[in-house]
């Protein structure tokens, strides 16, 4: 009798790891940026309180836009791994499209031109003065980026009234 409930404790173990493991790979592979952009919408809807469908309408493209601008704000700042290399692998020339290995980038998008020229330049031990032009490319990139969302966040500021643009600071969608 012991026994037999032993075998049925193990089993019963086994039975729910098999469907734990089951669905958290089957949850994984079906990843879908679209519904994901949709759910931080729907977040973004109620933090910053629209009740109309109609308000919706009008300020769900600007919401759109600062969400769109912070991505491409944080894009290509190789956050991969803090302290690393950004997730690279180390192969001497990564892969192709700017996407250098498994981690670049958890913020979202592809490692953009200037920070993958600044990259290579530091993995073939570039000269201090081609690292520092490289480097102002960056910079004067992201300063492009950040314009951007700051115009953006300006056009979502405006079309909010003060208790809803309380719920966007507070949702990260305004500074």
């Amino acid at each position: 009798m012991k026994n037999k409930t032993h075998h049925a404790l193990v089993l019963a173990a086994v039975t729910v790891m098999v469907c734990f493991f089951t669905h958290t790979s089957s949850a994984q592979g079906n990843f879908d940026p679209a519904q994901m952009r949709e759910r931080q919408l729907e977040r973004h809807r109620e933090r910053i309180e629209v009740k109309s469908d109609d308000d919706w309408k009008k300020l769900e493209p600007i919401i759109g836009k600062v969400m769109d601008a912070q991505r491409d704000a944080r894009s290509g700042m190789g956050f991969g791994g803090f302290g690393g290399r950004g997730g690279r692998d180390g192969a001497a020339g990564g892969t192709e499209g700017g996407n250098q290995g498994g981690n670049r980038n958890r913020g979202g998008g592809q490692s953009t031109p200037e920070v993958t020229e600044l990259q290579k330049a530091l993995d073939d031990k570039a000269s201090t003065e081609d690292v520092k032009a490289k480097l102002a490319k960056v910079r004067e990139a992201r300063k492009v980026k950040e314009a951007a969302l700051e115009k953006a966040q300006d056009e979502l500021r405006k079309a909010l009234s003060p208790r809803q643009e309380a719920g966007a600071v507070l949702a990260g969608l305004l500074k």
